[in-house]
């Protein structure tokens, strides 16, 4: 459980999706309320912490792919969670020192902590607090100022988040307006919750609206998530199960009643 003091002002007794995304990866940064939740979507759905766990490796690729491969030095990560291991800014600078990474989030819990990890280790690292959708608020802000370098492709990720974004907050235009401001070349990378059974989408987002109070959007079919990358080139092997993305032999086997599906794709020059 996080320490009190500097938590005080935190909503202990509602689900964050970031706590109990950090509870699947075996992390600490959790309450009861949220542990609760992961156990019971386990219980509806065994596997679902293996697909997180297994998300995670996905991102790992995805960004290692993009640093190493494409030559990416600057990384927007559009809610980006509580920090774990292997987080965003250490696998890029791992690559090339001088990569840029701004995190986004709206929960002050994520702000706590990215303030004594990420903030402390480097000055090419930023955390804001804000809404992913306020994408002309995020590109405004003073420390995008600073790390963004707006004449250089940049990478606009969006790991397992796009389903706690609403219809009503126009997902699409979102993501259309961020990549509308990268440079030419930038990449954008996609995972989401999908279910090919429409009572599993239901039941599931119906469960997630309830024990966050609303805070969330849907789980969608993978045809929605693919419309989420439209006039942008699609990178090989295409948009699918994460874990078929670069496979590296670590996948956990998971529940097939839902899965993580998304890929990269790349603006046109």
């Amino acid at each position: 459980m996080p320490p009190g003091g500097d938590f005080a002002d935190i909503d202990t007794k509602t689900t964050s999706g970031a706590r109990v995304y950090d509870y699947m990866l075996g992390g600490t940064d959790n309450y009861a309320v949220d542990r609760m939740v992961a156990e019971q979507t386990e219980r509806m759905l065994p596997g679902t912490m293996a697909m997180a766990r297994n998300n995670r490796r996905y991102m790992e690729r995805v960004v290692r792919y993009l640093a190493r491969d494409c030559g990416i030095r600057q990384f927007i990560d559009n809610g980006s969670g509580l920090p774990t291991r292997n987080n965003v800014h250490h696998i890029a600078q791992a690559i090339h020192q001088q990569s840029r990474v701004i995190y986004i989030d709206k929960d002050p819990v994520v702000l706590r902590h990215q303030k004594v990890s990420a903030l402390a280790e480097n000055e090419h690292t930023a955390f804001i607090l804000a809404d992913a959708t306020r994408v002309e608020e995020i590109l405004s802000h003073p420390e995008t100022q600073r790390l963004l370098r707006p004449d250089e492709p940049a990478a606009a990720l969006y790991m397992t988040f796009m389903h706690f974004i609403s219809d009503q907050a126009d997902p699409h235009g979102m993501i259309r307006r961020m990549m509308d401001h990268l440079a030419p070349g930038s990449y954008l990378a996609i995972s989401q919750v999908v279910s090919d059974d429409p009572e599993v989408r239901q039941q599931m987002t119906d469960y997630a609206l309830g024990n966050t109070r609303g805070d969330f959007g849907r789980f969608r079919s993978k045809r929605e998530v693919r419309a989420l990358f439209d006039g942008l080139e699609v990178i090989e092997p295409g948009l699918g199960n994460v874990n078929d993305w670069h496979p590296d032999g670590r996948e956990e086997p998971q529940s097939t009643r839902w899965i993580e599906y998304g890929g990269v794709a790349r603006k046109p020059a």
